[in-house]
């Protein structure tokens, strides 16, 4: 039985202008391969709802679970969680338990639980909420849909927070090779191979050190026999004569 897939839906205007960089869907990616969910596509969407929407509707429709990051906090552009609520059609209000959380949270700290503040206790209706350790304001599930905060620390602890309740398949390993050769030179081999092994995902990436061009060879896979097979092949392939 495959894997499960995952979407991820990064949503932002800072991200789209360049201000913010976008980390989380690389924590997302290891984080889904090492439960044996695979990551299937990342999606970057302004503060729109429209967008936000249409993403979300295409998404969940096409993948087992959708990751969202950003546009929970407390300012007048953080509109994904009335987003998510019109893409389920479904209404969205303060809700106790996630008020109670904000408040005790604010009364710690002694800063004022004010009416911005408060808007982070909107969870739409029938969602289930996601544990914030960090700053306390969660995220929630609704479907097959996650909404988490866009901060990477947040983010990761909402990711860490969810993944022990999901069902994945067999974890994503992978392995290696660097080769001191441009990508044209081992491409038909490196193809050959591929077709050789069609379980298995192998990726070329080169890089260029001192002048001089190289190529880093990835193979992906789910049974480590087979990956250990490919590996052989590969290292067979493009052993370094000099060694």
């Amino acid at each position: 039985m495959p894997n499960p897939t995952a979407a991820m839906l990064v949503i932002g205007d800072e991200i789209l202008s360049g201000r913010t960089r976008d980390s989380n869907s690389q924590h997302l990616a290891s984080q889904l391969g090492q439960v044996g969910i695979a990551l299937r596509e990342v999606r970057v969407v302004p503060d729109q709802a429209a967008a936000i929407i249409a993403a979300v509707n295409a998404l969940r429709a096409s993948h087992d679970h959708v990751f969202t990051s950003g546009g929970i906090g407390p300012t007048h552009d953080d509109i994904t969680a009335d987003a998510i609520a019109a893409a389920f059609d479904v209404a969205i209000d303060i809700r106790a338990d996630a008020f109670a959380r904000l408040a005790a949270h604010y009364a710690r700290t002694g800063m004022p639980f004010n009416a911005a503040r408060q808007r982070m206790a909107r969870i739409p209706e029938g969602a289930r909420l996601i544990d914030n350790p960090i700053s306390t304001a969660p995220g929630f599930s609704i479907g097959n849909v996650h909404v988490m905060a866009g901060v990477p620390d947040i983010f990761a602890a909402m990711v860490a927070s969810v993944l022990p309740s999901l069902t994945g398949g067999a974890p994503l390993m992978s392995q290696s090779l660097r080769v001191n050769r441009g990508e044209g030179e081992i491409a038909t081999a490196f193809a050959a191979l591929a077709a050789a092994y069609p379980d298995l995902a192998m990726g070329s990436y080169p890089f260029v050190e001192n002048g001089a061009y190289g190529t880093n060879l990835v193979v992906r896979g789910t049974d480590p026999a087979r990956l250990d097979a490919a590996m052989t092949r590969l290292a067979a392939l493009f052993a370094d004569p000099a060694a």
